[in-house]
């Protein structure tokens, strides 16, 4: 393929509609659904934008999960070294792994996000959802419902299952500068120590007084088997991903929500619909911008292309998931839809292992807001709405609303 044939990687979300992918990507699923696309100033990459062959590539194993993911978002650095100091994976990160590392890694924790434990977990995440909306409502209209509501409901239950003092360091604040995509080299590198060393702290306590908490379940459990660095990785793998995904989706959600006032109001009026109305919001909105690299580790044919062994591809997760062979009416926002599987949350082994906590928190979070305030509504024009563009996980940045 020629320089001519490569295209710059398509970044922002739809003009008319904040939760549409870029229409270059319905335009690449159609014609070139395997295309060759350049990241990072220059670098190039394969994107994957139809469903099927999305769904290839994350459950094949001849595709490695052995980078760091933050290279795909980080501009074109002139200062290699801090390049590779970012690059640097921390121990126990298993999303950077393959097998038989990934595995071991994994089992550690993945029974600490059963249905049983979520079902076990819910009682508690509703006095957390009771206790922001009484914030709410004592604040009075209008609210930052992101500022109040979408961001400290679950990174309160996270820090719980954790042991965490959520007051320790603004883990918050270091995970916004780590997943936006403007965040400088000389920025990105202090927040990543920061963020890793509030972590250390926290598990070098924890391994000298193991309490019932998921890191002291591991240790206990595992003891020497798993590092203290190891146990950091897992840590800050969690406390990022257990707040800020779940957040997003909260806010941009209910903005999706707002934006269709019938299925809010179906939502509203029955909650039993809220399984099936959770998981096409996580559909429809997608909130990562783009969503998984592998590496080939063998030549590899998707749909008519070779990948050859060393390149690298990127799976467009929202234009997988709006693929039209896969979904029918796939733009709109349908809480009647049959069934299908989406990518949202991945797919293959490394399929989110914490899907069954985000969505019991969005099952109790959203039936819980509209039941307390029916008359939901934005206080600022949809227009005046400010979007995460340029971060890694899509969303806003606030929401004010009334009732």
């Amino acid at each position: 393929m020629t320089a001519a044939d490569t295209l710059p990687l398509p970044y922002r979300r739809a003009a008319g509609c904040p939760f549409d992918p870029d229409p270059e990507f319905a335009e690449l699923r159609a014609t070139r659904p395997v295309s060759r696309v350049s990241i990072n100033g220059g670098d190039e990459v394969w994107l994957i934008t139809r469903f099927d062959d999305a769904r290839q590539v994350l459950g094949d194993a001849r595709f490695s999960s052995e980078l760091t993911p933050l290279g795909i978002v980080l501009p074109k650095p002139e200062d290699r070294t801090l390049a590779d100091e970012l690059r640097s994976q921390q121990p126990g990160t298993f999303i950077e792994c393959d097998p038989p590392e990934h595995t071991r890694l994994r089992r550690m924790i993945a029974g600490e996000f059963t249905e049983q434990r979520m079902r076990a977990l819910r009682p508690r995440f509703t006095e957390i959802v009771e206790e922001r909306l009484d914030a709410m409502a004592a604040a009075g209209p209008p609210v930052d419902l992101v500022a109040l509501f979408a961001l400290p409901v679950p990174s309160m239950l996270i820090c719980e299952l954790l042991g965490l003092d959520a007051d320790g360091f603004d883990f918050a604040a270091l995970t916004r500068i780590m997943t936006d995509v403007m965040s400088s080299l000389e920025t990105l590198i202090p927040a990543r120590d920061a963020l890793r060393a509030g972590m250390r702290a926290h598990v070098v306590a924890t391994r000298a007084d193991p309490g019932d908490n998921l890191l002291g379940r591991v240790i206990r459990r595992y003891g020497s088997e798993v590092t203290d660095e190891e146990l950091v990785g897992i840590g800050n793998l969690l406390l990022v991903a257990g707040h800020e995904t779940t957040a997003n989706m909260l806010g941009i959600g209910t903005l999706a929500l707002l934006r269709h006032p019938a299925q809010l109001a179906r939502l509203r009026d029955d909650p039993a619909i809220v399984g099936s109305a959770v998981d096409e919001l996580v559909r429809y909105v997608c909130i990562p911008h783009h969503g998984e690299i592998r590496t080939a580790t063998a030549d590899v044919l998707v749909n008519g292309t070779v990948i050859r062994r060393g390149e690298q591809v990127l799976v467009s997760l929202p234009s997988a998931n709006r693929d039209p062979a896969r979904f029918v009416r796939p733009d709109e926002l349908d809480f009647d839809r049959p069934p299908r599987t989406h990518l949202a949350y991945g797919y293959g082994i490394h399929h989110c292992v914490g899907l069954p906590l985000a969505r019991m928190e969005m099952e109790v979070a959203f039936p819980a807001l509209l039941k307390r305030f029916p008359s939901l509504k934005p206080a600022i024009g949809f227009d005046e709405v400010s979007y995460r563009r340029s971060n890694v996980t899509y969303g806003v940045h606030s929401l004010p609303v009334t009732w």
